[in-house]
C-alpha cells in the first residue's frame, strides 16, 4: 500500500492519495487547486480512482471534491451533518472567510454517499474504518486503515482537522464546539496505540504517542 500526501491551495490543506498494490486508490480531501496534482499523480502511477473520501465539509477540504469525483466518475463520501457544505460551503465559514466565495458556485458531486460512525468501507483491497469525530465541524470523521510495514502492521489515521502535531482543530467556526472536540479526541484518538500514525488535514504527520506526551492541548485529558 502507498500513501502520498501534498499540501494544496492557499490553505495548504493536505490531500492524500491512498493506493493498494493492485492500483486501486482513493483521494482524501481534494482541496483548493488539488485537482491538477491529483490527476497528474494518478496518471503517472497508473492508478484507478475508486472514491473521494472527505473528512469534513469545510471549504479548504472539499473545494475540488466535485471536480475530482466527477472527472473519474466515482462517489464522494461525507458525513450527513456536513453534506450541505458541498453545495453551500459558506455555512461552515466565518463572515470574513465567506467573502472569498463571492462569484464562486459550488455543487455536489454527481454521486454522494453518506458516512456514519462505525461504517467500514472496503475499496479494492483496502479497508477504512470510519469514526465520527465532531467538534471541529458537526460531521467530521476520521478514517483508520492498517498498512503493512517492514516492522509489521501499523495503524494509520486520516484525521482531518481534529488532531495535529502539537495542536487540535479550531472550534471558532460555525457549529464548532471545543468540549465536543476534546471528547472526540479522547474517545476516538487517545484509545489508539502510541505507534498509530496520524495524517492530519494540515501540517506534518505525527503519532498518538507523541501527542499523548507533548501536545499541550491534551494535558487535561
Amino acid at each position: 500500500m502507498q500513501i502520498v500526501g501534498f499540501p494544496a491551495g492557499m490553505f495548504q490543506t493536505n490531500c492524500y492519495i491512498v493506493a493498494d498494490d493492485a492500483g486501486d486508490c482513493v483521494v482524501v480531501d481534494p482541496g483548493q487547486d488539488a485537482e491538477e496534482q491529483v490527476r497528474r499523480q494518478i496518471s503517472e502511477a497508473g492508478l484507478r480512482p475508486r472514491a473521494v473520501l472527505l473528512t469534513h465539509g469545510h471549504l479548504d477540504h472539499i473545494w475540488n471534491a466535485r471536480q475530482v469525483a466527477d472527472h473519474y466518475g466515482v462517489p464522494a463520501y461525507i458525513h450527513p451533518e456536513d453534506r450541505e457544505m458541498l453545495s453551500d460551503p459558506g455555512k461552515g465559514l466565518s463572515l470574513d472567510l465567506s467573502a472569498m466565495l463571492k462569484g464562486v458556485t459550488f455543487t455536489e458531486p454527481a454521486e454522494v454517499i453518506e458516512l456514519f460512525d462505525g461504517d467500514t468501507l472496503t475499496i479494492g483491497s483496502m479497508t477504512f474504518d470510519v469514526d465520527h469525530v465532531p467538534g471541529h465541524s458537526p460531521g467530521s470523521v476520521s478514517f483508520r486503515i492498517t498498512v503493512q510495514t517492514e516492522d509489521g502492521p501499523r495503524l494509520v489515521v486520516l484525521g482531518g482537522d481534529v488532531l495535529f502535531q502539537d495542536g487540535v482543530g479550531r472550534t471558532d467556526l460555525p457549529a464548532g464546539d471545543a468540549e465536543v472536540l476534546m471528547q472526540s479526541i479522547a474517545k476516538k484518538f487517545l484509545v489508539l496505540d502510541d505507534d498509530a500514525v496520524v495524517l492530519p488535514g494540515h501540517g506534518p504527520s505525527t503519532t498518538i504517542g507523541r501527542e499523548r506526551r507533548s501536545n499541550p492541548f491534551l494535558r487535561d485529558l
